[in-house]
């Protein structure tokens, strides 16, 4: 049996091994990895500073991962990584990399997508590569078109277009409400006192509405608003927090 296998992945996190860890020195580093074939990987990266395996296993590197895999620990620890995507840009602005930790914490909180790998490192990395070379103030608008499209990818995402529970169609200046306790949008019709609502505005509505069809690269001029962006933005982190169980610390930077 195969003990070596390769994978097409993305480096979501890495941090310094505990001292001992299936013997692993000091030196030696954990990293997480998105994979299109088996979706989250956790593999131990051997080697000291100035290996060369060491400067190519790092967040938001992209590319062909060899690892190998030992069945009696059943320990992972990476043989290559032959990195296509560097993306250098996101640490060199604070707001790409709040942006791009949000990213990369949000799969690992959803276990990479729970299933759908191809798709789900496919939008990881379009989000990555606008992040990569964004302004400033496009990263959190990056951010939500992640969240939301995230929500997408976990089978949660709602539909924008009626209310959840008479199905009404909403009008273009519509308001919609999404109630924390059923998890769904409706109309002001609808709800009751026993709701906890969060507001959707007709700008935040129909922006997220827009850009279910756009790719990640083409935000740097599509701008919701003000009250429309943080209503995207909210309803984006509660779909995601009710299917999580949590809301991740990194949406802050957001």
């Amino acid at each position: 049996m195969s003990r070596s296998f390769t994978y097409h992945a993305l480096a979501l996190r890495v941090k310094q091994s505990a001292s001992g860890l299936f013997g692993s020195g000091e030196s030696n580093r954990e990293a997480w990895f998105l994979t299109a074939e088996e979706g989250i990987l956790k593999a131990t990266v051997f080697g000291g500073p100035k290996s060369r395996l060491r400067s190519q296993v790092a967040s938001f590197h992209e590319g062909k991962l060899m690892i190998y895999h030992d069945p009696v620990r059943d320990s992972r620890k990476v043989s290559d990584f032959d990195v296509e995507s560097w993306r250098p840009g996101i640490r060199e602005l604070w707001e790409r990399a709040m942006a791009a930790d949000a990213v990369a914490e949000t799969i690992l909180a959803s276990q990479g997508g729970g299933g759908n790998w191809q798709e789900a490192i496919k939008l990881a990395g379009a989000v990555l590569d606008a992040l990569n070379g964004a302004a400033a103030e496009p990263c959190s608008r990056i951010g939500v078109y992640f969240l939301w499209h995230w929500a997408q990818i976990l089978g949660i995402r709602p539909d924008l277009s009626a209310c959840s529970s008479c199905a009404c169609e909403v009008k273009k200046e519509g308001i919609l409400w999404y109630s924390t306790r059923k998890e769904a949008l409706i109309c002001e019709n609808c709800a009751d006192d026993r709701d906890s609502r969060l507001r959707l505005d007709p700008g935040g509505r129909l922006w997220l509405m827009e850009i279910e069809a756009l790719k990640a690269s083409e935000l740097q001029t599509l701008e919701p608003g003000v009250h429309g962006m943080e209503s995207a933005k909210e309803l984006s982190k509660a779909v995601l927090a009710a299917a999580l169980g949590k809301k991740p610390g990194t949406w802050e930077g957001i």
